[in-house]
Order: structure tokens, then C-alpha cells, then sequence
């Protein structure tokens, strides 16, 4: 199951003097990027990952909205709610994407009716258009998705898979990027149906072990199964001090860099986090926890600020501190796409560069100052919202 073009959906939903007019979601700077936009503006060619500047000359009567990540996370939870109380197994993969597992309903009620029941009711209760493909395997019912939208529904018998993949092109087969696609275009392979025809070890030569894979989902193979999802799924990380202490500097920099860490391993694994949680252990062993629900997020700044601010609350007693920790909770998949809605302003760019230089030299290659206890001028809080300076590692 997909919402359809969600966050231009839900823009509509609270405005509707958007409904039937191009619509682009993104940053609205010079170097903003987009984020979403409406079937309309797709028609004029404009297209998620592109600049903001080249979309307006390319539609310029579109409506440009900078979005309300808030919202967008309200609605998505909406929705998993009605999906999780409908049906046993839901897998929930990015904010505006399901699996759902319906083995064993066609002997009661017939798997293609409970999904059409359970999409008119999201559809009714959320007021937002949704898509689903309904068939054996994953990757066969996420390219069914795609036929069905906007606003529809495909279902793919059972043993007609091939015979449905054939005539689409290659860029419909799940994990081939743009790289592959170029690839597989310099053999002359243009349609799933001509991968079908190749031996599987003509792809495996050019692709390794990931050949055999595309061969598979060219063929509608997938055993992958569907894991149900928890909310309560998170990341934590916790310090206990070697002495106890009282030195709030100590406190706040090794909290931005358990924050700094976990927010880089959530960006990682493509993940976005829901809720932010505070813990401090003190000398006589009493504890103190509080969190937060945020809209989805995996941005350095805002979870650095959003766990400053829950510092500060939860810090009342003036004894040493033996432990501190902090944990991310509420995880989806979706991360790329939605910092990307957030557009390119320095926080960004520079969280992109650091995440680059991480990715090639490891995770301790580049980090904060102030999560060392470097004390900077002019940079006193490390919570105040605006990213304290570097500290390149230079050993590497």
C-alpha cells in the first residue's frame, strides 16, 4: 500500500484550494530542492530530487509550499493505526508505504476484498488517497503499486507474474538504481521481458551476486517475508562516567555526541526517528527519564536542540551524575526522501559532508568539537540550535 502523492495529499487535505493545480513541496530557497510534487506538476516534467529553480522554469504557475513536517507525521501515524488494527502482520517502510501479509484470509473473506475494504476505509477515515498491489510475493505487489496509481488498486494473480513484469521496463524492478539501469541499457535490455529471456549468469558476470537478485524479481521472484512492524523499535546508547561528575559541560558535550552519533546511524540505515528520549542516572543510583514526539526526523540540529531542550528539564538535582543515555524511538524507513523536503540550507549541507566523509574514513573521522568538551567561542550551549564547529580526525 502507497499514499499517493502524501504530502501534496495532505496539503489538500487542510487546503483545498490546492486540489486540481500543480503543487511542489520543498525548499524554497535559490538551492532548494524538491521534495513531493502533485501528478499536475509531473506532467510538466518536474520530479522529486530535482533543483527548485530548474521545477519553477520548467512549471512556473505551480504552487510552492515549504511543507509542515509535523503534519505529515500525524497523518502517517493515522494511517499505520488503521492498517495495524485491520490486519495481523503490517510492515511499515517508510512514512507513506505498507506491506501487509494476508496469508490464509482468501479461505474467509478473499485477500482482494479485505485490501479493498481496508484501502476504503483508510481512504474514508484519513481523507487521503491511497494505492495498493495485491500478489504472492513484495516485489511483485511494489511494481503493481506503481500500475495501480494514482488512486487505484491491481491485483496480480497468482502464477501470471512473468506475464505482468514483462512488457514494463527494467526501471520498475525494485533496487535498480540509476547505475544499474545505464548498465543494463548499455546490453540492450530495455523491458523486464528481455531480462526474463537472459541466463542467469550473463547478469551475474556484470553484476556479482546482486545479478542473480534482479534475475529473481525479473522473474517475480521473492521469498522475502513480511515483518511486522513496532513502534517501540529504537537505537539507544548510554555513557557511564569513570568518576561521577557535576561539570555540566561534561554532561551537555557527551550528550551531543551520543546524539551526533545516533542521528548518523539512523541517516545510515535510512531510517527517521518519531521520539527522543533523555535518561540520567545519578550517584545514589535514582533515575530520571523523559522523551519527546517529534515530527520524523534524522537532522543533526533538530534532534540536538529537541534533546538540549529535554536536558534542561530533566537535570533538577545538583549531584554528580553517574550515567547519562539517550535513544531514538518510532523508527521508519524514508530518510533520504525526507531530508531532502528540508532542502539545502547550511545545516543540511553540512550534515551531507559529514556524513560523505564518514561514509569513506569511518564514523569518528569528523564530529563536533563540543562533543569532545572543546569549548568554543561564542558556542557556550551546544543547544542553541545553531551546529557548533568541527573537529576533523586528523590521525586518519
Amino acid at each position: 500500500m502507497d499514499l499517493d502523492s502524501f504530502f501534496v495529499s495532505v496539503e489538500r487535505l487542510q487546503d483545498s484550494r490546492l486540489n486540481g493545480i500543480p503543487v511542489i513541496i520543498g525548499g524554497t530557497s535559490g538551492r532548494g530542492v524538491v521534495a513531493a510534487c502533485s501528478y499536475e506538476a509531473r506532467a510538466y516534467g518536474v520530479g522529486s530530487a530535482m533543483s527548485m529553480k530548474m521545477a519553477k522554469q520548467l512549471c512556473p504557475e505551480a504552487v510552492v509550499i515549504r511543507g509542515n513536517s509535523a503534519a505529515y507525521s500525524k497523518q502517517s501515524k493515522i494511517v499505520s493505526a488503521i492498517a495495524e488494527e485491520s490486519l495481523p502482520v503490517i510492515e511499515k517502510t517508510s512514512i507513506d508505504e505498507f506491506y501487509a501479509d494476508l496469508s490464509g484470509m482468501d479461505r474467509f473473506f478473499g485477500s482482494q476484498k479485505v485490501a479493498s475494504d481496508l484501502r476504503q476505509r483508510i481512504m474514508r477515515e484519513s481523507g487521503l488517497p491511497i494505492s495498493f498491489g495485491l500478489s504472492a510475493n513484495k516485489t511483485v505487489s511494489k511494481v503493481a503499486t506503481g500500475e495501480a496509481k494514482p488512486n487505484n488498486e491491481k491485483y496480480i494473480q497468482s502464477g501470471s507474474e512473468k506475464l505482468f513484469l514483462s512488457p514494463l521496463s527494467i526501471r520498475k524492478i525494485p533496487m535498480v538504481g540509476p547505475k544499474t539501469y545505464q548498465t543494463l541499457r548499455d546490453l540492450g535490455i530495455q523491458t523486464i521481458g528481455t531480462l526474463q529471456g537472459m541466463p542467469v549468469n550473463a547478469l551475474n558476470s556484470v553484476f556479482g551476486k546482486h545479478g542473480r537478485v534482479i534475475w529473481e524479481k525479473a522473474q517475480g521472484i521473492d521469498d522475502t517475508p513480511v515483518y511486522k512492524t513496532s513502534e517501540r523499535k529504537s537505537i539507544s546508547t548510554e555513557r557511564t562516567f569513570n568518576h561521577d561528575t557535576t561539570d555540566l559541560d561534561k554532561l551537555r558535550s557527551t550528550l551531543m555526541a551520543m546524539i551526533e552519533n545516533l542521528s548518523f546511524q539512523l541517516r545510515k540505515g535510512n531510517k527517521l526517528t518519531s521520539c527522543i528520549r533523555i535518561k540520567i542516572r545519578y550517584a545514589d543510583f535514582q533515575t530520571q527519564t523523559k522523551q519527546l514526539s517529534i515530527p520524523y526526523t534524522s537532522s543533526d540540529s533538530v534532534l540536538i536542540s529537541r534533546g538540549g531542550d529535554l536536558f534542561v528539564r530533566i537535570h533538577s538535582r545538583r549531584i554528580r551524575v553517574r550515567l547519562i543515555g539517550v535513544s531514538f524511538s518510532g523508527l521508519v524507513g524514508g530518510g533520504s526522501q525526507y531530508q531532502l523536503f528540508e532542502g539545502c540550507d547550511r545545516s543540511d549541507s553540512l550534515c551531507l559532508a559529514m556524513d560523505q566523509i564518514r561514509n569513506t574514513y569511518g564514523d569518528r573521522a569528523v564530529f563536533r568539537a563540543y562533543g569532545l568538551g572543546v569549548k568554543t567561542i561564542g558556542r557556550e550551549n551546544p543547544f542553541n540550535g545553531d551546529p557548533p564547529p568541527l573537529l576533523a580526525n586528523r590521525k586518519r
